[in-house]
């Protein structure tokens, strides 16, 4: 199969319906990462999207529609504070777990009652889903646990010859995954963090929970794995405070290979004469940088040695997120 890789034109949104409808998977820009896409409807074309994944049975999937969209055939009902929420945060970074109808293949949500379900602000989505003017589900275009795709190429890099269409539409500025909110109780609350932050939503809805998935409990959101985002490459992981013992583990495998350290813009400047990968100096800007570095990291180095970000709240939740399981740390 060749895999096309085409800027937005009326004609790609024309082919990518007529892939869409004969069952195949689209890769899709999304304001976050790309999405890997297909049918929801279809059983077929769904369980073709963790085929070329590899990914887990038991890992749910997030269904993509356009802002016009009627989301009421998706879902059996919604909380007062879902649609306050809906109305302050969508379209954008911010997905969101209702009781679902059932209408749309069974493999999408993997056995559970409820449906994930996000509006992404993305322009070139947007087009897209219009086009098609069916539900999407799609999880990042990246095979399973590798690091997700923030540009057209890094999707290319992992699924050349195996889906027949990538979407460019540049690259992703948000950076990391959308925020999974659990709109199914009293309260929402946060199955995956990110940009859309528990104080936002607080902010609007009176109250917003955190969920901490249990040991051998099935995943209620995609992102839940342990070991996640993860560059092909050796990792090693460090708190600011071990910097000397991160220095002493590069300058150990810089006899033999070749070590890069991931970490924030201050730490940089301690690092000078080291390899470093800068992540930013914000919260916003470290999101955005996040996957781009790993993937420049794995390409580069034998070794990616990351150093905790000092800051810990608000949009750093979600990038903490992120780095400890790309660097496999659990916590």
């Amino acid at each position: 199969m060749q895999t096309k890789i085409l800027s937005p034109s009326r004609e790609w949104l024309e082919l990518a319906k007529k892939y869409i409808q004969a069952g195949e998977v689209v890769a899709f820009h999304t304001e976050t990462v790309y999405g890997l896409g297909a049918d929801a409807f279809s059983d077929e074309a769904v369980q073709k999207i963790y085929a070329l994944k590899g990914r887990p049975s038991d890992n749910p999937l997030i269904v993509h529609v356009h802002r016009e969209y009627d989301i009421a055939r998706l879902i059996d009902g919604e909380p007062p504070y879902a649609a306050s929420l809906r109305s302050a945060f969508l379209p954008g970074p911010l997905t969101m777990v209702y009781p679902s109808t059932g209408k749309v293949s069974k493999y999408v949500s993997c056995g559970l009652n409820t449906l994930a379900i996000r509006v992404p602000s993305s322009p070139a989505a947007q087009a897209f889903l219009r086009e098609v003017d069916l539900p999407i589900a799609a999880p990042s275009a990246n095979i399973s646990k590798h690091v997700s795709p923030v540009t057209a190429r890094h999707v290319y890099d992992d699924f050349n010859g195996k889906i027949p269409l990538i979407l460019d539409g540049g690259a992703c500025n948000g950076g990391i995954e959308s925020t999974v909110l659990d709109c199914t109780g009293e309260i929402p609350v946060i199955l995956r963090e990110g940009l859309v932050t528990r104080e936002m939503i607080a902010s609007v809805a009176g109250d917003c929970g955190i969920y901490k998935m249990k040991e051998g409990e099935k995943p209620k959101s995609p992102g839940m794995a342990y070991k996640h985002y993860s560059p092909r490459c050796k990792t090693a992981y460090f708190i600011a405070e071990a910097l000397e013992d991160a220095i002493a583990c590069y300058e150990a495998e810089v006899k033999s290979g070749a070590p890069c350290f991931l970490c924030e813009t201050a730490v940089c400047a301690r690092l000078n004469g080291y390899e470093t990968l800068d992540l930013g100096g914000t919260p916003e800007e470290m999101a955005r940088r996040l996957y781009m570095l790993l993937r420049k990291g794995e390409r580069q180095a034998t070794l990616l040695i990351g150093i905790e970000p000092s800051e810990h709240g608000g949009v750093m939740a979600g990038v903490l997120n992120r780095l400890h399981r790309a660097f496999g740390v659990n916590v």
